[in-house]
């Protein structure tokens, strides 16, 4: 059985038995990353016989003028359908088709393996966005050698250095934040200092978990932060979730030498997948083909219904 449930009535130990139930699920999906990114949040259940949860669609959902929202928290960059062995609905089409009963506008992404989609229903719109890729399962060696020319000249010329810059593993976020405020900002971004916040949080409750990397490369004389990075150690692989630099620090590779130090620390693991989170901008596409990562497709699902009290007034 299928239901729409609202935040209160969520039991987050049986999502959280449901998320550890479903094979490669993603760490965007627990319920302790969206109480970080949104909060609070809805979601269509699939109920068992004992109230176990079987499988679930998240929907992170605010209140606007024209009615309710389901959006992509920021920070998540993919959600979608959470199956598990025992699932019995396993249609995509039919949480959909009970989520757009409660709200005006929907906008979700969805991870790889859920293309190609199934018929949708009506007034969902089908996108697609792009994420780079790179398997860890091979020795650090082997991925190296799939590295262009460019990029293994660029680490090269920083080890030919009387001093080389060092990566460096990092413990102030904040340091961070401030790079990334000062050479990106809100112009750039569309991030507002409130967004910020949910940054940290979700921090904290990586750190909690053993689950942050906090890099960082400095300037060996100065100590000035050049550029530094979050990533997110799970059970999958590694996320490169947020990162900044500094001009000078792009001009001494700074960035190329934190992924590669990812890389290398994390090489030779089976069945492990390093998501660099972007490649939809050619630029940023570019940037990370320089470590031999693809580009892959994953889902965007648009839903924009009346506002509610035109639907109300319908005869």
């Amino acid at each position: 059985m299928l239901r729409l449930l609202q935040f209160s009535d969520l039991d987050l130990t049986r999502w959280d038995a449901c998320v550890a139930a479903s094979p490669g699920a993603l760490p965007y999906v627990q319920a302790w990353w969206l109480a970080a990114t949104a909060g609070r949040w809805a979601a269509v259940v699939e109920l068992g016989p004992l109230g176990e949860y079987r499988s679930l669609l998240p929907l992170p959902c605010k209140w606007r003028p024209w009615g309710r929202v389901a959006y992509q928290p920021l920070f998540t960059q993919q959600l979608g359908l959470v199956l598990t062995a025992d699932s019995q609905h396993r249609d995509l089409q039919e949480y959909l088709a009970l989520a757009a009963k409660s709200v005006a506008r929907f906008y979700q992404q969805l991870p790889p393996a859920a293309l190609p989609l199934p018929a949708l229903p009506v007034g969902f719109v089908l996108a697609e966005r792009l994420t780079c890729l790179l398997d860890l399962g091979t020795p650090y060696a082997a991925i190296y050698k799939t590295y262009l020319t460019g990029c293994r000249r660029r680490l090269r010329n920083n080890q030919a250095l009387a001093q080389p810059l060092l990566v460096q593993q990092g413990n102030d976020l904040e340091a961070l934040i401030a790079l990334f405020l000062t050479y990106r900002g809100e112009a750039h971004t569309g991030l507002r200092p409130g967004h910020y916040h949910l940054l940290r949080r979700l921090f904290a409750a990586l750190q909690s978990r053993e689950m942050a990397e906090l890099r960082e490369v400095r300037h060996p004389a100065t100590g000035e932060l050049l550029a530094g990075a979050l990533f997110v150690r799970h059970a999958g692989g590694l996320i490169y979730l947020f990162a900044a630099t500094s001009p000078a620090g792009r001009a001494a590779s700074a960035p190329i030498l934190l992924i590669d130090d990812a890389v290398r620390r994390h090489a030779g693991q089976l069945g492990q997948v390093f998501d660099f989170e972007g490649g939809s901008i050619p630029a940023i596409g570019r940037f990370f083909a320089n470590f031999g990562a693809t580009p892959v497709p994953y889902p965007t699902l648009t839903l924009t219904q009346p506002p509610w009290f035109l639907r109300w007034m319908r005869p």
